[in-house]
């Protein structure tokens, strides 16, 4: 490709790669700054905002939950929800397991269209070449560059994007992996295009500064390769290692390199976010477990008892010390030295147990729950625990280590991402997914206590719990019969549980045993009775108002539907569960189930909280 590229240009190529970097960061900063007032006046609107129940809202819905009268006066609110499912229930999917709502299909699209525009525009030459090839490939890679410190950013645990715009980094973790994918487009097409327009550049690969850029794209190719998920999933420790090596030779290539061309101004702030996140986390790691820094003695140690619950859950019990508090649905990073393969690897669990006294209080009346049974449940009472998903690696290790009930010395970091702040809410559904439940568990039991406390407008709350077996109840059952209990008469507490387990491997009740056990297997009208095994645990929840279990996978369509057929006012649908589940929910809060016509007639305003199963 020739090139009418002259030394007359050079100062226009300079001027215009600084320029048109600089102007890409002003629409990212304007950007965040609109998505911050949005999100931060949702939140302000949510917490501080007297709820008001209008005489004309209430005259939609009748005694048995039939709403009519079409009104005019709830379209902001049908449009409010229009975006929602627009955005974040209409979904891209890619294979079985991975999906994108159209809100990350357009960020990405934006991103990607902004970066190219500004790549390929003015790039003519002096005497008239258009789209010349030292121009748009010069300029690809100074605004590559110039994402390096948003990337960086995105990337660690505490920055300033989650404190602007109010949205978690693992939320972020996305716009992360898409950003570093962009430029790293843009870093191939820069390289390509120098090869290209400089046929004599193989005459200067003993130049540091080239070695150095070289060697940066190398340690970045890796890391995009082992950031795909498959990899991601299945090798955590692979990419963590690699991703924590190779993002600092790519850093310091990339400086050297840039460095050459006096655009590493770019480069360094990156180093700067790196440090400071790094900082804080060492910050927090010695204040939540100093005494293994030998500040203080005994309270401080984050110790923690392992337990086998089934083949492939695993739970820590941590002894935490009185200053260590979290929020339903926070999670944490442990770092367990003896059982990593490195001594600072750190794996994110959400915080299964509840921070508060609320279950304390109870009493329960049917003592015939076995010692076995409340020694299972009590890390859900007592102390902060965590359910662990074997895999390979560093759970398969942990496992071994919970075979013979051992305990490990764990430093926590945390506690990271928001606690759902379902105050508002007058519907709260809760969908969970084998361990998806310590997520759940934790916000059911937050739901309760803030009703409890005149604290949250909640009049009904639903517990939905799909399991593989009944022996899996027995992790929560007596935290579950104690938050029946506790619940007040405003609030109605409804708890159903799907086992989904063949009925060779599924140990239940029959349904003579109690009515509330039903099954959804039936052979030409005669019900199959599924019973291999007597009670494997307490009959006292399925006892309890409101308590039902079923055997089969839950119909997730149906019961959504259901639920918003009979709701009014505000309702808040949570699943974390597996990518299966969580695109149920999607595609059953769909039009026309949370569309402008339901809104308008009445029906529902329902938010939709998804949450991440398994690494992000």
């Amino acid at each position: 490709m020739s090139s009418g590229f002259s030394e007359a240009d050079i100062p226009f190529l300079m001027n215009r790669n600084v320029n048109y970097s600089e102007q890409v960061w002003y629409i990212l900063a304007v950007v965040l700054f609109v998505v911050g007032c949005f999100q931060w006046g949702s939140f302000l609107h949510s917490k501080f905002a007297r709820r008001r129940h209008h005489e004309s809202d209430e005259e939609m819905t009748t005694a048995n939950g039939l709403r009519h009268n079409f009104t005019l006066r709830r379209i902001p609110l049908a449009l409010i929800n229009f975006y929602r499912v627009v955005a974040f229930r209409w979904t891209f999917e890619i294979g079985q397991t991975y999906t994108l709502n159209m809100a990350e299909v357009f960020v990405t699209l934006a991103y990607i269209s902004i970066l190219l525009i500004y790549t390929f525009i003015n790039t003519t030459t002096i005497e008239g070449q258009k789209l010349d090839i030292v121009y748009w490939s010069s300029r690809a890679g100074v605004l590559a560059a110039s994402q390096f410190p948003i990337v960086t950013a995105l990337g660690t645990k505490n920055n300033l994007v989650s404190l602007v715009t109010g949205i978690s980094y693992d939320r972020l973790n996305y716009i992360h992996r898409m950003m570093a994918r962009t430029c790293f487009m843009l870093l191939w097409v820069h390289g390509a295009g120098q090869i290209v327009s400089f046929p004599s550049i193989r005459s200067i690969l003993n130049e540091a500064w080239l070695r150095a850029g070289i060697t940066a794209m190398v340690a970045f190719s890796i890391l995009i390769i082992v950031s795909l998920r498959p990899i991601r999933t299945e090798a955590y420790e692979v990419f963590f290692y690699t991703h924590f090596f190779g993002v600092l030779i790519f850093l310091l290539g990339g400086y050297y390199h840039t460095s050459y061309t006096q655009h590493s101004f770019w480069i360094w702030p990156s180093f700067v976010f790196w440090g400071l996140d790094r900082f804080i986390r060492a910050v927090r790691l010695v204040v939540f477990n100093h005494s293994y820094f030998g500040f203080k003695s005994g309270s401080g140690t984050m110790d923690a008892t392992t337990e086998l619950l089934s083949e492939n859950v695993v739970r820590l019990r941590l002894h935490r010390p009185p200053h260590f508090h979290w929020s339903a649905g926070q999670s944490a990073y442990l770092i367990m030295p003896s059982v990593s393969t490195l001594p600072f690897e750190a794996h994110p669990f959400t915080i299964a147990s509840f921070d508060s006294s609320l279950l304390s209080t109870a009493t329960t009346d049917d003592q015939s729950t076995s010692d076995e049974n409340n020694e299972i449940q009590r890390p859900i009472l007592e102390g902060a625990s965590v359910l662990v998903n074997v895999r390979e690696g560093f759970t398969k290790n942990l496992k071994e280590v919970a075979v013979r009930k051992g305990k490990v010395k764990v430093f926590v970091d945390g506690p990271y991402g928001p606690s759902p702040d379902l105050g508002s809410y007058d519907t709260s559904i809760l969908v969970a997914g084998g361990s998806g439940v310590s997520h759940s568990l934790p916000v059911f039991l937050d739901v309760i206590e803030r009703v409890r406390k005149g604290k949250s407008s909640c009049k009904r709350v639903v517990f939905i719990w799909s399991i593989r077996g009944t022996e899996y109840v027995r992790w929560i059952e007596e935290t579950l019969i104690k938050a029946v209990q506790l619940a007040p008469p405003s609030l109605t507490v409804s708890i159903r549980i799907f086992i989904t387990g063949p009925p060779s491997t599924t140990q239940s009740l029959s349904r003579e045993d109690n009515p509330s056990v039903s099954s959804s297997t039936e052979k030409k009208g005669t019900t199959e009775h599924i019973v291999t095994k007597r009670v494997s645990f307490s009959s006292s929840l399925l006892s309890l108002r409101g308590v039902k279990m079923e055997f089969g996978r839950p119909d997730l369509d149906a019961l959504l539907k259901e639920e918003v057929s009979i709701a009014s006012g505000r309702m808040s649908v949570s699943v974390c569960g597996s990518h299966g589940i969580a695109r149920t929910v999607r595609k059953a809060l769909r039009f026309p189930v949370s569309g402008p016509c339901s809104i308008l007639s009445g029906g529902p305003s329902v938010t939709l909280h998804v949450e991440s199963f398994g690494y992000a």
